[in-house]
């Protein structure tokens, strides 16, 4: 019988399998899982030189998959490469000012000073008098000769000050991009608030990314994912479509940094990828050109690093009026995307041709899409695509699908098409969505419950950098459906048990990852990736799980990150 390199017992081991089994002891041999069960089944692995860990009633989990993760974006916007603005390190604007002059005092003549995270809807200032938006001349006064960008939470809005402004030649009588908006104030002068398309004015003159920086971000990722105890994650958008998103974050050279990392064993984490022909407008044309032009680099462990397929955008995000509805915002606003106005029938085609060139190339394809009749249009694509070309098990799935209808997720159950949802981005605006597609709509938004319901395969990821990668926060929201600003339940038909939410974080991404035989539960014969928490989930009150620290995250058998509060062992 084959001895174990380490055991843990006395805890709460969540096996994940299909009748979800807690056991309490687990054996670990050469990174795979031997057995879990009782504390007495697993004696039997026990040799002279197995190491036990007594985990005095803490959790183990399957290592956390975050199934849709933009890690270069999500490194660049977080320390140390980019200012944390976000809430609570920041609570007003005069935080915010505060800490862009510590980096200015830091900084060499010129220097951009680029910052992340900030929320008007917690900023003190803003609360207190919802007519006060922050301003560059908050940022004048302590930086005006380093051009500052400081994008929000949502990324769809930037703040920036005036030497920026002059850096992009942008002023009062610069022609918006559609869709963009740069605010003024009573006397015509912008304030420095740039939304939406508005943003990339400034941003394209941001410097461009070296090789040697996005892996620095890379680096810095990992380490963040690391400590949160996720073990596996997929960056869904690397091309020549990103080339100009986030800076340049989602540029194709993101796939050689993380094949080069595998290669020479130090990416410490399991990724897949999704190539990016095409950014958030392209063409059909585009896309097949650009695709048949990305070399995908040579992966030497497909089980550390792997590119599965393309990504597609369908359309945009709400609160930015973007997304395809079947009915008209609260307010308007919707316009020839809703029924009743006049159906963009280029748009949908050119999104029905970019899946069906993807299907027949041979890629699993992910469609960012939102708003539910922008999903029924991408259903509709992919189920088509799969009838004209028929290809066994080609997993095609939803990214976001946020007001996905029970009938969709039906279909989609039938055609074996996967949703990716968020529950991080609900937590965070779903106070905001009320005003913008109304109570009830914000209310199902994310139908967990529905989905579970379908049968369909059902992920959870964060889309960082648009939300902290905190799947404890995810989980959550998943069993209470609370709103982070108020905290007023969102949904309650709509909450689900702690087994389907654990599920979502690991084995269904694993199926996402065409990777459930050998990952995703602490199964026998899986790798011994895992998730130890400093808790019993299994008692704990889910309003509580969000601040459970993670105290060991494994990655093959391999300890890659340990709390200060971990035993020794």
């Amino acid at each position: 019988m084959t001895t174990a390199d380490i055991v843990y017992r006395n805890g709460a081991v969540f096996v994940v399998d299909a009748d979800f089994t807690i056991a309490s002891a687990l054996a670990i041999a050469d990174g795979v899982i031997l057995a879990a069960g009782t504390d007495t089944d697993i004696d039997r692995f026990v040799g002279p030189r197995t190491v036990t860990v007594d985990l005095a009633g803490r959790t183990v989990l399957p290592g956390i998959n975050d199934s849709h993760l933009h890690a270069v974006a999500f490194g660049l916007d977080t320390p140390p490469l980019s200012l944390d603005l976000s809430f609570p390190t920041v609570r007003s604007i005069a935080d915010v000012v505060d800490a862009v002059a510590d980096a200015v005092a830091k900084a060499g003549p010129g220097d951009w000073i680029v910052g992340t995270g900030w929320d008007e809807g917690y900023l003190a200032e803003c609360v207190a008098d919802p007519a006060v938006r922050p301003t560059r001349f908050e940022l004048d006064a302590v930086s005006p000769d380093n051009p500052v960008f400081l994008q929000d939470f949502s990324r769809h809005v930037s703040w920036v000050n005036t030497v920026a402004l002059q850096r992009a030649g942008v002023d009062e009588k610069t022609v918006v991009p559609d869709g963009g908006v740069m605010p003024t104030d009573a006397s015509g002068r912008l304030i420095g608030i740039l939304q939406e398309g508005a943003q990339s004015l400034v941003q394209s003159t941001l410097p461009r990314l070296t090789r040697e920086r996005r892996t620095k971000a890379v680096r810095s990722a990992i380490s963040i994912l690391q400590r949160e105890g996720i073990t596996s994650f997929t960056d869904p958008a690397l091309g020549p479509g990103g080339e100009d998103l986030a800076g340049g974050a989602m540029g194709e050279e993101g796939l050689s940094i993380y094949a080069d990392l595998a290669a020479a064993g130090d990416l410490g984490i399991r990724v897949s990828a999704l190539m990016l022909p095409t950014g958030m407008s392209g063409t059909a044309a585009e896309f097949e050109t650009n695709l048949s032009a990305i070399e995908p680099p040579s992966t030497e462990d497909p089980r550390m690093f792997r590119i599965l397929g393309v990504k597609v955008f369908a359309d945009g995000i709400p609160p930015s009026k973007t997304a395809w509805m079947h009915e008209e915002y609260v307010g308007g606003g919707c316009g020839s995307l809703c029924v009743g106005g006049d159906t963009d029938e280029r748009r949908v085609h050119e999104v029905t041709e970019m899946i069906r060139i993807g299907h027949e190339a041979g890629h699993q394809i992910g469609v960012h899409v939102t708003g539910d009749r922008a999903i029924d249009t991408v259903a509709d694509a992919l189920i088509a695509a799969q009838s004209s070309h028929p290809r066994d098990d080609a997993r095609h799935y939803l990214i976001h699908g946020d007001f996905i209808s029970a009938q969709t997720l039906a279909r989609l159950a039938e055609h074996n098409i996967g949703v990716n949802m968020n529950p991080t981005i609900k937590w965070t605006i779903a106070d905001l969505e009320e005003g913008v597609v109304g109570v009830e709509r914000a209310a199902y938004e994310w139908p967990y419950r529905s989905a579970i319901e379908s049968g369909v395969a059902l992920m959870s990821s964060s889309d960082a950098p648009v939300t902290t990668p905190d799947w404890r926060q995810g989980i959550s929201t998943m069993m209470l459906r609370e709103s982070r600003s108020s905290g007023r339940v969102s949904g309650p038909e709509q909450t689900i048990g702690l087994a389907d939410a654990v599920r979502t974080y690991t084995i269904n991404p694993a199926w996402q990852d065409f990777a459930e035989d050998w990952k995703g539960s602490l199964e026998p014969g899986k790798v011994a990736d895992l998730c130890i928490l400093d808790g019993d989930l299994t008692v704990m009150d889910p309003h509580d799980i969000p601040s459970v620290e993670v105290v060991s995250t494994v990655v093959g058998g391999v300890e890659v990150f340990r709390n200060s509060t971990w035993l020794d062992h």
